[in-house]
């Protein structure tokens, strides 16, 4: 399978959400106020989290290869997010640059510990990227739902997303422990893919046009599909057929467990 979409525009793509999420908690009328998606969080948490990540990822791509993370430099980790608004928004726009000048300065080829290690996704500076997309695009869909004024993710972003979450997050080599199937995953924006779940693990590729049928299909928007697979929206929001068991098995699953 081949990326979606050239570095730079992931690149840009991270930019844009980022921007889009910084948007969100500038025009938020309380920060304090619990976000629905993310219950344990305030607004305030929330940035700070997203805050946080990015300043940790760009170490992490900074480090190159590893068998692990590199070391947190602060032991009482890392400071308090600004509370005054502009002091905030500058906070977030800075962590932002300094993981994108990491990515920017590593390539996408180059070699980084991630998480993922038994996925389809490759363990470099690109493929943390991809997923940062996602990371964001997310956050920024909770931090609008926050204000009552939720919109879909973009749809490149969505498209990218649906390919990234399938190949890093639902891939795997660890076995199916369950009936062998086959999901096929479709968006009303014209990209399709299957999922292979058997004793060989999970597979994503591209579904052929020709295939036969799978044991179950899905259909809706990039966007409605990236929201099901982060637990923001309900699978009964999609269109479905075929038997459902295998999508919600690999939903309750953790084949690290």
């Amino acid at each position: 399978m081949q990326n979606i979409l050239e570095f730079p525009e992931v690149l840009r793509l991270i930019e844009d959400r980022s921007a889009a999420f910084r948007a969100a908690i500038a025009s938020a009328p309380d920060l304090d106020v619990q976000v629905p998606t993310c219950p344990d969080w305030t607004l305030r948490e929330l940035a700070q989290h997203l805050g946080d990540g990015r300043r940790r990822q760009a170490a992490i791509v900074a480090a190159g290869p590893g068998a692990e993370p590199p070391a947190k430099t602060d032991p009482k980790g890392a400071p308090t997010a600004p509370r005054d608004r502009e002091a905030l928004d500058a906070w977030l726009a800075e962590s932002t640059e300094l993981m994108l000048d990491a990515m920017r300065e590593a390539g996408p080829d180059r070699g980084c510990w991630t998480w993922w290690g038994r996925s389809q996704a490759p363990e470099t500076s690109g493929a943390v990227a991809r997923h940062q997309i996602q990371e964001i695009a997310v956050h920024t869909y909770d931090a609008q739902l926050t204000q009552g004024a939720a919109q879909p993710l973009p749809t490149d972003a969505a498209v990218e997303g649906v390919d990234e979450f399938l190949t890093t997050v639902s891939a795997t080599t660890v076995p199916w422990p369950f009936k062998p199937a086959t999901i096929d995953l479709h968006t009303t924006e014209g990209r399709s893919w299957r999922l292979t779940l058997s004793a060989d693990g999970v597979r994503c590729d591209d579904l052929a046009a020709d295939a036969e049928p799978g044991d179950m299909a899905m259909r809706g928007a990039a966007s409605e599909l990236v929201l099901y697979f982060y637990e923001r929206v309900p699978l009964d929001g999609l269109e479905t057929t075929g038997d459902t068991e295998p999508m919600e098995q690999l939903a309750d699953w953790d084949p690290n467990a």
